[in-house]
């Protein structure tokens, strides 16, 4: 057993070894790009999950320079995430917002416990459909949620449960905002069609324009959809004075300054309520983080240390809640917007949170007229976008249980919540697992007359291929019954028995006490060394006789045919 080594290195540590100007400016570069990308998504966020606008562009720039200065991945970007807006709200909504920090820093050191006992490899073993299943059913929730801005509805407070948010929505339907619904609609096409608008420019251009139109539609579509929302929606309601919800009337706009430390009240009796909330983020993002890490990592062709990412978003989780921040995680979509914006190293990652504390610093007053139906729209496109909706359709072509898990793992998730879905999928993935593995266990007899030595009188032979786990144990018993039960001796040919656990192996004793009671013997013979060294280690041997457990079937024969004579 190797002996636990505890390891620190982060990614940014290397990557300044042989760091160069070039390598700055490219980092500088994507810095900038993904921080102006982060702004109208780290403000959309945290409004949707029930707290205020700076507490998400707090998260982008705190948590965004923890996960890149301490991070295991060259290119990761970390911040608030469209994963944990249900998570958050339905936090927000049960303990309030000072106990979402204190959940927040719960869920920092459990991510870097992860992190130091080096789990990080362990989460990719979440199966694929729980992981489709809640992703979806978290974009649902975020789309539903965005109904009362985008309509404009005149709704005090959005509950948190799925059920009673239609039926609100319902009911306020009458109170929806014409112009809040013409300026989330018309951002919401301006987002998805901008980079189809450039395409079918380069498409419609002559042959001998084309170069220079796609030269210029490379710069077009790299100009951010939300950014251009963002800006238009704003100068809209400046100018023409619109009567719509804005960061500024709803929050009272963005505050011009650093956030202040605090620290949240706490208490033994929080640790046992907040334990479950900060469990599910906890899990959450370090699923999100290390899903991230692997599609950066098949984009450069890198290749991320888990165990340090966890540590790096439990640093960021366990700092941001202490400025009034929300938790945070790696965010696929900034992340690939760096990646394809050049980013080099960690480097462009703290620039990116430099860039967010800059405008914060310099421009934070002119987000007061930035209209939530424009917000709306966004969070609709990143719903959309986080969605994997064409696994639906592909649901046909797989087995039952994977429809089942997916299913009802996504049900799960709308109707109830984030951690029931996790929890049942994860118990049904194990049921259908323990399910298949105990259909691929045989116990197969050996006919008489297919060995070069036919079995004695009153000597009957089965070969046991698979798993002999708790799952399949029961397959045994029949070779005890009273009217199947040999009368010298039952050989049992373990050479194709992959594997053998406790409860496989009390089985065996079982067996083996059985038949010496009815004056029979337990004989093994070919077993693996993983059997092997189970039974040895359990004493077994020893007690059914090292003469009993032999090497191959014919040895077996000859011991059977000793003890009938």
């Amino acid at each position: 057993m190797k002996p636990f080594k505890f390891s620190f290195r982060p990614r940014l540590m290397d990557s300044l070894l042989d760091y160069d100007g070039a390598l700055f400016f490219r980092d500088l570069s994507a810095g900038l790009t993904v921080g102006i990308v982060a702004l109208p998504l780290a403000m959309a966020f945290a409004i949707a999950s029930g707290v205020k606008p700076e507490a998400g562009i707090f998260t982008a720039i705190i948590a965004g320079f923890l996960v890149s200065a301490f991070g295991g991945s060259r290119v990761q970007i970390g911040g608030p995430a469209g994963a944990f807006i249900v998570i958050v709200y339905g936090i927000v909504e049960t303990y309030g917002i000072a106990n979402l920090l204190i959940a927040t820093m719960f869920a920092g050191m459990m991510l870097c416990a992860m992190g130091l006992f080096r789990l990080g490899s362990l989460i990719r073993y979440i199966p694929v459909p729980i992981v489709i299943g809640f992703t979806n059913g978290i974009a649902v929730l975020i789309a539903l949620s965005q109904m009362k801005d985008f309509f404009g509805l005149r709704i005090e407070k959005m509950p948190a449960d799925f059920f009673a948010q239609i039926k609100v929505l319902a009911a306020n339907s009458n109170t929806f905002n014409l112009t809040s619904l013409v300026i989330a609609a018309l951002s919401l096409i301006l987002i998805f069609g901008w980079p189809l608008l450039w395409q079918r420019k380069v498409d419609a251009a002559p042959a001998l324009a084309r170069p220079t139109a796609s030269r210029l539609s490379i710069i077009m579509r790299a100009v951010p959809g939300t950014i251009l929302v963002l800006l238009l929606a704003t100068l809209s309601v400046t100018l023409f004075d619109l009567k719509v919800d804005t960061i500024g009337s709803k929050f009272g706009g963005i505050p011009q300054d650093l956030p202040s430390f605090k620290l949240p009240h706490f208490s033994w009796e929080l640790v046992k309520q907040l334990f479950p909330p900060a469990l599910t983020i906890a899990l959450l993002g370090a699923i999100e983080s290390l899903l991230c890490a692997r599609v950066a990592d098949n984009i450069t062709g890198d290749r991320h240390d888990p165990n340090q990412e966890l540590m790096a978003q439990g640093i960021a989780n366990i700092v941001t809640p202490f400025f009034g921040g929300i938790p945070a995680t790696g965010t696929i979509a900034r992340t690939v917007t760096n990646i394809r914006a050049g980013a080099a190293s960690p480097i462009a990652g703290i620039l990116h949170a430099l860039t967010l504390l800059v405008i914060v610093l310099i421009a934070a007053p002119l987000a007061n007229n930035i209209p939530l139906a424009a917000l709306a729209a966004i969070l609709l496109y990143v719903a959309y976008n986080m969605g994997e909706w064409h696994e639906f359709a592909r649901l046909r072509h797989f087995s039952m249980n994977y429809r089942i898990l997916m299913l009802a793992t996504f049900l799960l998730t709308v109707i109830v919540d984030l951690t029931v879905a996790v929890q049942v999928g994860l118990v049904l993935a194990c049921v259908f697992f323990i399910y298949r593995i105990s259909s691929l266990t045989r116990i197969e007899l050996i006919p008489s007359d297919s060995l070069s030595v036919p079995l004695p009188r009153g000597v009957m032979a089965y070969s046991i291929f698979g798993s002999l786990f708790f799952g399949a144990v029961g397959k045994l018993e029949g070779l005890i019954e009273s009217q199947t039960m040999p009368e010298k001796a039952l050989i049992l040919e373990l050479h194709q028995l992959i594997n053998l656990d406790a409860t496989g192996l009390d089985a065996l004793e079982t067996i083996h006490k059985t038949l010496q009671r009815h004056g029979s013997q337990l004989i093994l013979c070919g077993p693996n060394q993983q059997p092997l060294d189970l039974m040895r280690r359990a004493g077994f041997l020893n007690r059914l006789g090292l003469q009993n457990c032999l090497p191959n079937l014919s040895d077996a024969v000859a011991r059977s045919e000793a003890l009938s004579s």
